[in-house]
This record gives structure tokens, sequence and C-alpha cells, in this order.
């Protein structure tokens, strides 16, 4: 019945075109009221309006109108928490309010206190919440926590004066464990860990009342667990007062002084499965602006899950938006809180049309407390639902995938990284447990099905850092590929150039590590993303340009996503001038940055990898939320004790400060391993030729830039400005072209160049690093056929040689490896004599490895190609370079690992 009524409709409407045609006096507007017309009566007849008639070509295309929206935003958001939470029903929200003036940062004068922790003992308890430590994992949870009344977790002792604060943290995103009062106006804070673990403490949000105005308090936080932060730098907290939004207008904003951040003597013990670890200070003073008013203080500027609601239920609202906005529930969370899915295209293409599309995928708030991901997504989608002709052309050309929340549960209760599984969703994103990581899981799954119809463009993560200033990239390097080499730093030079003064190219970092291959990141890099991102906020400020030595703000942070969408507008351009202009501009920093890395010159015919001069992006133990969700591992055992096997504990992975400390002690204590002369042999005859076996280089750093400054002061001279050489391209708007860096007589002179120890087992001929005559020696083993195309080197000098033996007397003979390399290089063949084509050059294995590929040539480009942002239309002084080249210091990050 439903066949012949849709060809008895589609029969009918081609008499009455024909007629149109014939007669010629019916109207587009006419014709369009005939097919509505048409379609009323179709639904009529298949009582059902969920069949849509599109037309293509004259072609009739049925498809299924669109699910109704499914999202139902309460007007009053009640989130779900865990069980066990107490919540007060005060509801708390916060006026937007940007200062006249840029926040600068706190000067250090080098006679700040550090006081050292107190404690109950002789201290007075003042506040204190428990309920991280009544369950040992989450159980179920409740919209607005736990049942009955809410209890007071103010402790009125008998010396209970009029001077005392009042905390309380038991909102939504809150976070404050403990107060002490340790003196008139002194308190120490604890803040909580992320619920169902015993780590991760770095966002503080809180309320205060009963103060005195005039009167300076200090606040100690006295239980965080990173080593380095921003408030080392001239970060503030920030200070929201309520009497001051409702008088005048003022909200959040900078304050505090006496900012010290430093170890204390305590250790963190809540962490069963691991070392005790060190822990830090935040020591700072305050004065409140008015007497008994309602104070908030916080890391960063507070982004809740309610806050969130509200937005998308107010662009949800707006017809003129909702016609190319969806927003739909993706899944929900463990507590049940609804993870929602934003997607962002132009209305009324046919779906043909439609896959010529492509895809951008954004998420943020994988970290619950790093809230500056929240206010970029803001921005972002701000520019995005906009009635401008960019926003436009964007919704024309892209389908836009937006997740803008992607750890509800840890917003909620108040978590800095973790979600109720008691793990960091950053590193699951490969992984199998839907029903434990739900969040993660649905979203890997979204992209997957959205590349099997379109091809996706871009994937970025939008995260917050803890230790650097600026706004940065994270990005995967293309190595497989030659045609896509480079390509990947494109879009992250281009966001530096729209956005000068708050984005650092210098700090952005193209490396994939083994750490980080669960992180969304990688995943989706895997997936066949090229472009796959992490972008970055401080939250401190900025270094560049005219903001140098200022806080951001929310509108900075905001204007971030602003300039993300410009950036994506300049990347997708039709026009491939500007893309090669980075390109162009790319090689030629990369050629400088091996020069003054390396001390040598890249040719085009090598195989040179730009991350391998970069140093980690890791900052956090990755092993810290690892492993199974915290309720699989404790369920109780059902087995006899006797016949269930007992998993070996795996061992804290020491951070590089740590090991660079105890290595020397290593060395001391470690003796030569005997290794019996049989199983010698036995290796020997069971190793095949075009087998290749890793050897552990001595000691546990492989890669350090110290190292690197030791090799360099002993066997390379200082780098000399040449007269010629141009220290950075200068040309964007009408200016000169790119230039190559390199002088003529810099590009011939090629420096000791470290490559990885080969490790075929096989007897060779070796020089003697004595005397330079060929022996033969049974211990000496060199590199199968695929592996001798290294590229040629200078022989290390006498005075070299002598110098890293003293350097590294501490290594025993047993740990030294022998560089094979077949064929003489070009340039000693000249100088240089030997009777045999092959060389070996002896060195220690505790010199870092690194591997020449090769680099994009530097060709001329000449042109007028300027990008959006007409002013900031200009080169960073160096951003590929740190100022000190003889000082390569690996930073440690945040957010991925950030």
């Amino acid at each position: 019945m439903a066949i012949s009524a849709v060809m008895n409709w589609w029969n009918t409407y081609q008499l009455d075109k024909l007629d149109s045609n014939d007669s010629n006096t019916e109207e587009d507007e006419d014709e369009l009221a005939g097919r509505t017309q048409l379609s009323l009566k179709l639904s009529q007849t298949l009582r059902t309006r969920q069949v849509l008639i599109n037309f293509e070509g004259g072609r009739r295309v049925l498809s299924l109108r669109a699910p109704p929206d499914l999202v139902n935003f309460p007007s009053v958001s009640r989130p779900r928490w865990p069980i066990e939470c107490e919540v007060i029903s005060d509801i708390i929200q916060h006026i937007e309010w940007d200062p006249p003036e840029p926040e600068p940062f706190y000067q250090h004068t080098g006679h700040e206190r550090t006081p050292m922790p107190v404690g109950e003992e002789r201290g007075k308890l003042v506040y204190c919440i428990d309920h991280a430590t009544k369950r040992p994992y989450f159980t179920c949870s409740r919209v607005g926590g736990s049942k009955g009344p809410v209890e007071s977790a103010t402790c009125h002792g008998v010396n209970q004066t009029e001077f005392t604060l009042e905390f309380e943290s038991r909102f939504e995103s809150g976070n404050l464990q403990k107060a002490v009062q340790v003196g008139v106006y002194d308190y120490e804070l604890t803040l909580r860990t992320d619920m169902y673990t015993g780590k991760h403490t770095q966002w503080f949000y809180f309320r205060v009342r009963n103060m005195k105005a005039g009167v300076t308090y200090r606040f100690t936080i006295i239980n965080l667990m990173k080593s380095s932060s921003l408030y080392s730098h001239g970060m503030r907290p920030l200070l929201y007062s309520e009497r001051a939004a409702e008088e005048s207008s003022v909200g959040w904003q900078r304050s505090g002084s006496n900012i010290r951040y430093y170890r204390n003597c305590c250790q963190n013990t809540k962490d069963k499965n691991s070392d005790a670890v060190a822990l830090y200070s935040l020591s700072w003073t305050l004065q409140f602006p008015h007497d008994s008013d309602t104070c908030y203080l916080a890391h960063c500027y507070p982004y809740t899950y309610s806050r969130l609601q509200r937005y998308l239920r107010h662009i949800s609202s707006n017809p003129a938006v909702a016609s190319y906005c969806k927003v739909r529930v993706l899944c929900h969370s463990l507590a049940g809180n609804a993870v929602y899915v934003v997607t962002v295209t132009s209305p009324g293409v046919s779906r043909v049309e439609g896959r010529t599309k492509k895809a951008v995928v954004v998420t943020a708030r994988v970290h619950p407390g790093e809230t500056n991901g929240s206010w970029m997504m803001e921005g972002f989608l701000d520019f995005l639902l906009g009635d401008s002709d960019d926003a436009q052309l964007l919704r024309d050309t892209f389908v836009f995938k937006v997740v803008p929340m992607l750890n509800p549960d840890g917003v909620v209760v108040g978590n800095y990284r973790c979600s109720l599984a008691g793990r960091d969703l950053n590193r699951y994103y490969k992984t199998l447990l839907r029903d434990s990581f739900p969040c993660v899981w649905y979203t890997r799954n979204m992209v997957e099905r959205l590349m099997a119809e379109i091809d996706v463009v871009l994937y970025c993560d939008f995260h917050g850092h803890n230790r650097k200033n600026n706004v940065f990239m994270y990005g995967c390097n293309n190595r497989g590929d030659a045609s896509l080499k480079l390509h990947e730093r494109v879009f992250p030079l281009m966001m530096s150039k729209n956005a000068s003064n708050k984005f650092s190219f210098k700090s952005c970092k193209f490396r994939v590590q083994k750490s980080k291959e669960g992180t969304g990141r990688i995943v989706m890099w895997r997936l066949g993303i090229k472009n796959s991102y992490t972008m970055e906020a401080t939250f401190g400020g900025s270094t560049l340009g005219d903001r140098r030595g200022t806080h951001f703000t929310t509108r900075d942070l905001k204007s971030l996503g602003f300039y993300f969408c410009d950036t994506l507008l300049d990347y997708c351009d039709p026009d491939p001038a500007k893309a090669a202009y980075c390109l162009t501009e790319l090689a030629a920093l990369l050629r400088k940055e091996v020069r003054d890395r390396l001390g040598k010159d890249v040719s085009t015919d090598c195989n040179f990898s730009v991350s391998d001069l970069e140093t980690s992006t890791s900052g956090s133990n990755s092993s810290d939320s690892d492993g199974l969700p915290v309720h699989l591992l404790k369920q109780p055992q059902t087995g006899h004790p006797e016949q269930t096997p007992v998993k070996k504990k795996k061992k804290r992975l020491r951070r590089r400060k740590e090991r660079n400390r105890l290595q020397p002690d290593r060395v001391k204590n470690s003796t030569q391993p005997k290794i019996p002369q049989s199983s010698v042999k036995n290796n020997e005859s069971n190793l095949p030729h075009d087998s290749t076996v890793k050897q552990r280089p001595a000691g546990r750093h492989r890669k350090k830039w110290q190292v690197h400054g030791l090799i360099r002061k002993a066997a390379i001279p200082p780098p000399t400005s040449h007269s010629e050489e141009v220290s950075q391209v200068t040309l964007w708007q009408g200016c000169e072209p790119v230039k190559d860096i390199f002088s003529d007589h810099q590009r011939s002179s090629f420096l000791h160049h470290r490559t990885k120890a080969c490790p075929r087992l096989s007897p060779c001929t070796a020089l003697s690093p004595h005397t330079g005559d060929l022996f033969m020696h049974t211990r000496q083993w060199r590199c199968s056929s695929q592996l001798l195309h290294l590229s040629a080197l200078l022989p290390p000098s006498p005075s070299f040689i002598h110098s890293s033996q003293q350097q590294h007397n501490c290594i025993q003979q047993s740990h030294t490896s022998y560089k094979v390399y077949r064929g003489l290089p070009s340039s000693l063949t000249a100088p240089h004599r030997s009777p045999s084509s092959m060389f070996v050059k002896k060195m220690p294995d505790i010199v870092p490895t690194k591997r020449l590929l090769s680099s994009l040539t530097t060709n001329k480009f000449s042109g007028r190609h300027t990008f959006r942002d007409g002013a900031s239309l200009r080169f960073s002084e160096n951003p590929f370079v740190s100022k000190d080249s003889s000082k390569f210091k690996q930073e440690e990050d945040s957010s991925e690992g950030s």
C-alpha cells in the first residue's frame, strides 16, 4: 500500500509539473506550495510524517525525517552525584566580567614565607568533609547526592571566635577537604584528591564567609603533588566577591601577594599502590574587599556542568540557530549525567552533497579541573553559531562534531583529572570497557562511524596546562609519508600568526610517545586523522607581544576559540599560497633547528625527523591513572587464597629529575655482570643475520639534552654568526621572501652525528681506538646490510675521546658499544686513509642517539599573502629554538600526561 501510494503521488506530481511547463504561467512559489500539498496528502495516506520527499535533478529522493529533539534541559540543572557525597542546596552562579586592563603577574621579592604544615594537633580544625573515603569505589548515584539532611562541616570548637572564617566546598565543582586554623588569620588547607584515588590534587574552588575587610589572611594549601607550578612564575589565585558583583558588577579577579610554591616536609601516603610521594605547598596572603562578605577562591575560572546545560539550552531555544545546530545525547556517564554532542552544519543539502563535506571533531574537558578548556570551547561555539560570513562559510564547508564536556562526573564532584572510575580518561581511548569508560568509548565510536562516511580533516581536544604559559599544541609527526612531512605543523603555525600575542609555536611538540598511545590525540591519529591535536591553554597568562607578563581572562580564552575557527578557514583556503608559505618557513626553521642542536646541516636526501629534536610531551606519570577501573580492582576474590595468583605490583615510574638524582649512586654501586661463556655461544648461534636485537644502553638515560650539552662543549666549537646568515624569516605582508638560513660554509661543515647502536651480532673488523690499526675482536659485532646507510661522520679527535672518557669514567667496559659504518664518508677520503671499507667509532652508550632523516628544502617564495588578522601579521623572533642553544632542558608538561 505504501509503495502504491508513493507511485500515485509521483505520477500526480509529474502531470502537474508537465502542465505547468506547458502553460508556463506558474511561478516557483506555486510549485513549492504544490510540493508541500502533495507531501501532506502523502503523509495522510501513509499515516506517518516521518517520510520526507526531496528532489534532485528531477528525481524523487525519499528519506526519513530527523528525530525530534531528544534533549530535555531542565529549567534548574540537577546533576547526579555519587551517593556518598553531601551537597548543599545553594545555587551558585557567577557573573562574567573582564578587567579593564590586563592583570599583571605577581613579581616575587625573594622574601616570601614558606610555612611548614602544623596539622590538627597544634591547630584548630574548622572545616572537614570525609565523603571521599566512605567507599573505595563508585557504586551508585543520585540527584543531589546523599539522602537525608546535609550536616554541617564546620567544626565549632570551644574557642570559636568572630575572627574564624567559615569554609564550604560541597557544591558543584567545589574542592576543599579540610581547613585548620593555625593562627588568628592563618589557615592550612587540604584539598580532596580525585574521588576513589589517592592522587591528583591541583584544582581548588571553595567559599569563604565571616571575613574582616582590611585584614591580611594567609592561606596555605599543603598537599599539592606537582613538583613545579606557574605559581612560581607569577600566577595569582582567583577571588570572587558577591558584594562586589552586586554593587560594582566586578567578577573574578586575580588577587594575592607573598605567593610561594615550595616543597614541604610531608608525603602522600593515601595511595597504597605506589611509593610515598613528596608534597608541595602553595602559600599566599589576601585581603578581602568587604566585611561579612561571601567570597570564592579558585585555581581557574570555574565552568560547571550546570553552566554548560544552561548554554546548550540557550542555543537550542533559538530557532535560527537550531536550524543548523543539533544537540543530542552521545551517552551517559557512570553517574548517569548526559554527555552531549553538538552537530553544526548548514541545512538543506542532499545526501550526496553532504558526503562531499569534510568533518571537524572538537572535544573538551576530559580532565575536569582544566576549566580553561571549556571557556575556549564556548568561544569556539559562539563563533561557529554566529551570523557572520565566516561562520556561514565554515558551516557550508564542514560538518562539526563537538563534545563540549567529556567528563561531566569529574566536573560535578570537583576532580582535577579522573572520572568516577578512578582513572584518567585520556588514557583509555583504546579501551574495550564500554561500561567503565563510556564517554571516551562512545566518542571514539562516533569518530569511527563518521570517518566511514566522510573525510575527517582535523581533530582537536582542548586542555589546560599548569606548568607553561601561553597557548600551544601537541601534534603527531607523520613519519611514513614523505609527502606529508611538516604538514602537521602548518595549522599550529597559522594559529601562532593569527593569535601572535597568545599562541606560542615554539612550545608546540609533535611526538608520538608509547606512554601516550591511549590519548585521544594519538588514537585519532592512528585512525587516520592526519591533523590530530591537543590545544593546551595555560592557567596563567602570556609571555608574548603586548600581553607579556599578564594573566588570561575569560575573554582571552574565548578569543582562542575564535582564532581556532579563523585558522581553520586559512588552513582550508582553496588558494594554497598560505599553506605553501608555511611549509617553506617550516623547512627553513627545521634547518636552523638542526644546525643549532646538532651542529649539522640537513641535506634533502637524508632521513631526518624533527620530532627527534623535541622534548617529551609528558609531565605527569602516565602510570598514575592506568590499569583497570577501581571498582574492578576492588572486587572480592572468589577463589581459594592459595589458588588465586597474586599479581606483582608494578613499580612506579620515576620522574626524570628523580632518575637524574639517583643515577650517580646506581652507577657507582653497579658491578659488571658475569655472563657465562656457554650462554654467549648459544645466543650467537641462535641469532639470525637479518634480525634486529635491541641493546639496552648503559644507565637509564637514553635521550638527555644535558648529555648533548657535554658533547657539544667537548667536541663542537661554539656557533659563530655569519655575515650572510639570516637569523629568521621576516616575511608575511609586503616583506622579503623566505631565504635559506644557512651559508655555503655552514652547509659544507658536518659535525659529529650520534646514531643508534647497531645490535647486529656478528664478528666484524674494527679500528683500534688507540692505534688506528685494524684488529679482530671476537666480542665486536656489526650491523646488517639494511642498516648500513648511515650518514658520514668525522672521527672524534683524541682530545674529545679523552674528555668523554673522563666525563663518563663511571661507565664500565661492558656497556661500551661500537658504531659501525660501511664505506668511508666523503669528508674523510682525502685527509684520512683506511685499508678497509668499514670503520668503527667507539663511544659510550650513554651518549644519546639521534637519527637523521631528510627535510624539506627551502625554496624562494615571493608574493603577498596575509592571514586574516592583520594586526598580528608578524613573526616571533625564534619560534623553534631557545635563546641558549647550549642549554636543552627537558620540559615537563601537565595536561596530556596532559
